[in-house]
């Protein structure tokens, strides 16, 4: 199972997305716990200036009106009591760094230096300080207007907070218990509860951060597709150069890099296309300029009296013509295809069957082409022709099976003979590669049919391949691409 992606482009995406989610979860981690931070520290400010302002209101009050103060002030997330003696938190409570922090900001809220404890623990989920419902039927019963009439009052003091709106933070967070000597010697205790974690999924900073990834990703998709297009364009253009190597140059567009790579395909496409023709012309000089000594070599053979002599001159030399006239052949089948025309398939193989059948030779067709294939007529009648020699040559029957798809037109030509070693398949393509040791025509033949037949075929964007059948004898397929939507349109 592959987990990285085929492509350029999946891989660059891959990376982006990992990248992006990545640095989002972070974002919002971070951003998580500076909110978390401030929510605590804005809390405990404000947390702090209130009991300062209760402990200064109380000392200014007689100690009836004291416990009614602190009945009606006992509202969440705080609750306000009086006490004769401090209570002895546990040492750790003492120690909580949030106790100290707490502690400095209540003394500068009083501006004195009046003793006072702080001690810190973790609220249980769901607790509520003590004397909460106590607190909370102070304010709806009859001193609820007087304590509205103390917060106007008392504009320093912070209003009396709405118990529904407070719910959220009784969740969880800290829970403060803070003891203050007031001046008369009696002491206030204030369980306060601040949020430690927030007080609900941030659902819109999410969404907002999920919206915001969704855009850069859109954003970096064109991006990578637009950067990875000429890429693309040049994988295209090397996999087609074999199909047509005299197809136009690439455009020299996109980056540096780019640019380099494809003005550096098209000079090597050139290399190429000068190197074929430079190549075909030499071989059809060659076959050219020995034609002229095989025409007069052959009159000189008509000369002479030996019978037996001339007919072995003759045979020689019809031999050597016919190898010219292959390697000639063999070299036009690498340049791509001059005419191209619909070719009726089924009468193409007709043609050659009749012409097989004046000749003794047995050729069956099997299967009809849906459609024309459009091609080079005469190439690929040379092409089906080696083939079909091929098998009657070694196999004394050619039996021809006709595929026809969307896709592709598909003859497999199978003879009756003895086969093929099987590292032997790939070799018989090799320009003058024969299975016999003798040169005989009749035997081994020139070597070059099976060669010629390939690289027609691969001119025209197909191949020629070989195998084994498994009831014997050798299958030679022909496959050759069609056009896309060609056969719908029969």
């Amino acid at each position: 199972m592959r987990l990285l992606p085929a492509s350029l482009f999946g891989r660059m995406m891959l990376i982006l997305f990992s990248g992006l989610v990545l640095a989002q979860i972070l974002s919002a981690s971070i951003n998580f716990a500076e909110r978390d931070r401030l929510l605590l520290r804005s809390s405990g400010m404000q947390s702090a200036q209130r009991i300062a302002d209760i402990v200064k209101l109380l000392d200014s009050l007689g100690p009836a009106e004291q416990q009614r103060i602190v009945t009606i002030l006992s509202v969440p997330p705080q609750v306000v009591r009086l006490e004769a003696a401090p209570q002895a938190p546990s040492a750790a409570a003492l120690d909580n760094p949030h106790a100290a922090m707490f502690s400095a900001a209540l003394h500068v809220a009083l501006g004195d230096a009046r003793p006072l404890r702080v001690s810190v623990r973790q609220a249980a989920p769901g607790a509520r300080p003590s004397g909460l419902e106590s607190g909370r039927q102070g304010m709806m019963g009859e001193h609820a207007g007087m304590a509205a009439a103390m917060s106007a009052a008392m504009p320093g003091m912070p209003g009396m907070p709405d118990m529904q709106a407070m719910r959220p933070f009784m969740a969880s967070g800290l829970m403060f218990l803070t003891q203050v000597q007031l001046r008369d010697g009696s002491w206030v205790a204030f369980d306060t509860q601040l949020p430690q974690g927030p007080a609900s999924t941030p659902w819109r900073l999410l969404l907002t951060l999920l919206v915001l990834l969704l855009t850069v990703l859109v954003l970096s998709y064109a991006a990578v597709r637009w950067m990875t297009r000429p890429l693309a364009v040049l994988a295209s253009a090397a996999d087609a150069l074999g199909k047509d190597i005299n197809r136009p140059p690439l455009p020299e567009t996109g980056p540096t890099e780019v640019r380099r790579a494809a003005h550096a395909f098209n000079i090597m496409q050139s290399s190429l296309v000068r190197f074929i023709q430079d190549r075909t012309r030499i071989f059809a000089a060659m076959s050219h300029d020995l034609k002229t000594p095989i025409t007069r070599m052959r009159l000189r053979t008509e000369l002479l009296e030996d019978a037996d002599l001339r007919q072995r001159f003759d045979k020689d030399l019809r031999e050597m013509e016919l190898m010219v006239t292959h390697t000639l052949d063999f070299m036009r089948g690498l340049e791509p295809p001059q005419v191209a025309r619909p070719i009726d398939i089924t009468a193409l193989l007709e043609s050659l069957q009749a012409d097989n059948q004046d000749m003794h030779r047995e050729v069956l067709i099997e299967g009809r082409a849906r459609a024309p294939y459009v091609g080079d007529p005469e190439r690929l009648k040379r092409c089906i022709s080696n083939l079909i020699d091929n098998a009657i040559l070694y196999g004394r029957q050619a039996r021809i099976i006709v595929e026809d798809g969307p896709a592709a037109l598909t003859l497999r030509i199978r003879d009756q003979g003895p086969g093929i070693a099987p590292d032997e398949l790939g070799k018989v393509f090799e320009p003058f590669y024969r299975l016999e040791a003798s040169r005989s025509r009749e035997t081994g033949g020139t070597g070059l049919g099976l060669g010629i037949a390939r690289n027609i075929a691969r001119a025209a964007g197909g191949d020629v391949t070989l195998r084994n059948h498994p009831d014997g004898g050798l299958e030679a397929t022909l496959h050759l691409p069609r056009k896309p939507g060609y056969l719908n349109a029969y």
